[in-house]
């Protein structure tokens, strides 16, 4: 959509650059979220599960769910955690999730990004953010690690 996120570097020239990677992570986990357009009775486990299931059916790997509900910083209650092998496969993960909570629970995300380099694609839902990642900047970026202090369970990938 209209950010413009320096996701284009590749992961090899910014390996020592910390500042840039805590930068990019701060502006994808708190930058991506836009002002809520109208409010939903939709339940987070609804949204999780639904986002869950869309992952799982494009074939995503390394589904991990981040309950941040306890955090007094964090900027959601939930993250989800995943990866594709390719970028064509990322944006086909970050459609269907899109078009499955669209269909099955009437809900739009609030804000999306990264679909230019499909690297790394958020989409926002307000109480959850999912994110969609190659498996180079999946290890790069290290969200479980940002995020340590919160629950996490790992979903087991369906072969």
């Amino acid at each position: 959509m209209g950010y413009q996120i320096p996701l284009n570097v590749k992961k090899d020239e910014c390996k020592s650059d910390n500042k840039n990677r805590t930068d990019i992570i701060h502006y994808m986990t708190n930058q991506a979220q836009s002002q809520v357009v109208g409010k939903s009775n939709i339940s987070n486990s609804a949204l999780v599960e639904t986002a869950v299931n869309a992952i799982q059916d494009r074939k995503g790997s390394k589904i991990t769910l981040l309950d941040l509900t306890k955090l007094e910083t964090a900027p959601t209650s939930t993250f989800i955690i995943c990866q594709g092998n390719s970028t064509s496969q990322v944006s086909a993960i970050a459609d269907n999730i899109r078009e499955e909570l669209r269909l099955k629970l009437g809900v739009k995300p609030y804000n999306y990004d990264g679909y230019r380099n499909s690297q790394w694609i958020v989409i926002d839902y307000g109480s959850l953010m999912v994110h969609v990642f190659l498996p180079d900047f999946r290890e790069f970026y290290n969200i479980e690690d940002l995020w340590s202090d919160a629950k996490i369970t790992n979903i087991p990938d369906l072969d």
